[in-house]
């Protein structure tokens, strides 16, 4: 199964050295949607990605029209702060690509108009304004990985000094 993950303009690197690392760990495909607020050859991404960069898939494109022409039929959903839906009442189709906003702006209301019953919350304090967006990226992914009964995953772990009792 395929989780697609989409920045649209995303502006600190250190969040998407974060969501990249968040991709290699469970398999997810990264899509960068330009302008970014930086560069992939940022030390502050790379440092935050670690020595994960050669397991991505990533892909880039040139804007939001680039990114919809180039992804035609896709399953997507739009997580948001303004939206009257809970991410976790969806159900995810495999391959469905989830878009996440700027840091600083979200994605365009037009798009999240446009599309309401696609678009998805991430319950939190009414006095509030957002989560961490390489947080949101985790608890979103973590969940369409949790409907998907967490394909290709590992699901115990093992001690270094001392061994688990059965």
């Amino acid at each position: 199964m395929t989780l697609n993950i989409v920045l649209v303009e995303p502006q600190i690197p250190q969040n998407t050295g974060n969501i990249s690392r968040t991709c290699a760990v469970t398999g997810a495909r990264l899509h960068l949607v330009k302008p970014m607020g930086f560069t992939v050859t940022d030390k502050n991404l790379k440092r935050a990605g670690l020595d994960y960069w050669d397991k991505l898939d990533i892909t880039y494109y040139d804007g939001l029209s680039d990114f919809f022409e180039r992804t035609k039929g896709g399953k997507y959903f739009y997580f948001t702060t303004k939206s009257r839906h809970v991410y976790s009442d969806m159900r995810y189709p495999d391959g469905c690509y989830i878009l996440f906003g700027r840091e600083d702006a979200g994605l365009p209301e037009e798009l999240l108009h446009e599309n309401p019953d696609s678009c998805l919350r991430i319950p939190m304090r009414p006095t509030l304004r957002s989560l961490n967006l390489s947080n949101s990226v985790a608890i979103a992914a973590y969940e369409i990985l949790r409907q998907w009964d967490f394909p290709d995953l590992e699901r115990s772990g093992k001690l270094t000094r001392f061994t688990w009792e059965d």
